[in-house]
């Protein structure tokens, strides 16, 4: 089939029916609300084996990654189902009135949230279901009240098809309004312009690169009435390897880090895409180099990707030292010194491929860290008695989510979770794309004063 850009008129349309759908949608109460998110999940499982079938031939992912990722899909909007139900969730806070009051009696005071309007959402490259159609920025926005125009992915437009379809059966057989939800097509960028621009669009989510997220984001800021932007646009993830730790097992950790940094292909925004150590234990770089030459380059999401991963590598190539003997492209290790260090290679390459930074001790490391950009993440991998405070402190000040002695790759839907960071990690660093509290990117508080 293929796959035409959504004209201008069906664009306009689309955000036309969210519009008119919100008034009803943004009343429904929470409870019919989480049964709604419910069904959707109903429907996605009973599209059966040819969400995964089709799904797998677009994305080229393996069956056991795309059915692992659909389960975590329905689990999310499960999470979000629950998260609404417990009326906590928004948050409500009344301070009473005190009429005798001196000098002045004070008002009866309520807080609570309310959705914000009609929402655009940009699925992924990578997540072909966990980060599209009815992934996080769907199901949170939905979950708050809003309804949505998602634009798919033109890596799996079918796989995208598929789950719109389900998300547009859940709105009838629950008599809502059709604009609740709507899937449009696009891959030129004139498509995402015109939705990001319109007037009722009252928020965005995006995931994808810093390039197109950046976009979007100035395109929203200068409208006459700005929105939100939540834009993800990727991480080197800086993984700390401090003496001690590396002893302990030097040819453990390095093989959990070469997993790690091939896992999907690299093709994760957490991916660990830049290891900071000290030049005293640069021994461990070639066993690591040595885990890296076992592992096959894989199959990319897309043509285009496997180009900019060969384009990457080779540019690495120029401005740092190779440390894996296989030619490129294919799964690679680079290493460059803290005092010498071309900025260059502290661009993410999407891909399975790192950057290694020696640096002398501890204050050169801190001071590096500190030059760096926003990222999603950081690791340390190190004992106890050799973390220091300073630096759990400077990483903090640079990532979204802070790992002991893990890996990167793999994001837990919860509560707790936050995936997101400082600029240019995200376009705000005040919110998370991944578990329940991404609900309140959507959300707007007010204040109701002497409320009948």
């Amino acid at each position: 089939m293929n796959y035409k850009d959504a004209s201008i008129a069906e664009i306009d349309s689309a955000i036309a029916a969210a519009k008119a759908a919100f008034p009803l949608y943004r009343r429904i109460s929470d409870a019919k609300r989480a049964e709604f998110l419910q069904a959707i999940s109903r429907e996605i499982l009973a599209i059966g084996d040819e969400l995964i079938q089709t799904a797998c031939a677009e994305s080229h992912l393996p069956e056991a990654r795309i059915t692992g990722e659909r389960g975590r899909t329905t689990g999310q909007i499960q999470a979000f189902a629950d998260f609404i139900s417990n009326p906590s969730w928004k948050k409500e806070i009344h301070d009473p009135a005190q009429p005798d009051r001196a000098p002045l009696p004070k008002p009866d005071l309520f807080q609570t949230q309310i959705p914000l309007g009609p929402v655009a959402v940009f699925g992924a490259s990578n997540f072909p279901l966990a980060f599209s159609v009815a992934g996080g920025d769907t199901i949170s926005a939905l979950a708050a009240g809003c309804p949505v125009i998602f634009k798919a992915h033109p890596a799996h437009p079918k796989t995208g098809d598929l789950v719109g379809g389900a998300i547009s059966k859940a709105v009838a057989s629950y008599g809502l309004p059709a604009g609740v939800f709507s899937l449009i097509h696009g891959a030129s960028n004139e498509v995402g312009s015109h939705l990001v621009q319109h007037p009722d669009i009252q928020a965005v989510g995006f995931t994808g690169s810093y390039r197109g997220g950046k976009a979007l984001y100035d395109l929203a800021v200068r409208r006459p009435h700005p929105i939100p932007v939540y834009a993800e646009m990727g991480s080197v993830n800086p993984v700390v390897l401090l003496s001690n730790k590396i002893a302990e097992n030097p040819t453990a950790l390095a093989a959990g880090l070469a997993g790690s940094v091939c896992m999907g292909v690299g093709q994760f925004c957490t991916n660990p895409g830049l290891l900071i150590l000290q030049k005293k234990d640069a021994f461990f770089l070639d066993l690591l180099a040595e885990e890296l030459d076992k592992l096959p380059l894989g199959t990319f999401l897309t043509p285009g990707i496997a180009d900019a991963y060969a384009t990457g590598v080779l540019n690495l190539a120029q401005h740092s030292k190779k440390l894996t003997s296989r030619d490129l492209p294919s799964p690679a290790l680079f290493v460059a010194e803290s005092a010498t260090i071309n900025r260059v290679v502290l661009e993410e390459v999407f891909g399975p491929c790192t950057v290694a930074i020696l640096v002398e001790d501890e204050t050169e490391m801190i001071s590096f860290i500190e030059s760096i950009d926003g990222q999603l993440t950081g690791t340390i991998h190190g004992t106890k008695a050799e973390i220091s405070e300073e630096l759990v402190d400077a990483l903090l000040q640079k990532v979204g989510r802070l790992l002991f002695n893990g890996f990167p790759t793999g994001v837990e839907v919860s509560g707790a979770m936050v995936h997101g960071g400082p600029f240019p990690a995200t376009t705000d660093s005040r919110s998370t794309s991944v578990g329940t509290q991404a609900i309140y990117r959507f959300v707007r508080m007010v204040c109701l004063q002497n409320r009948l």
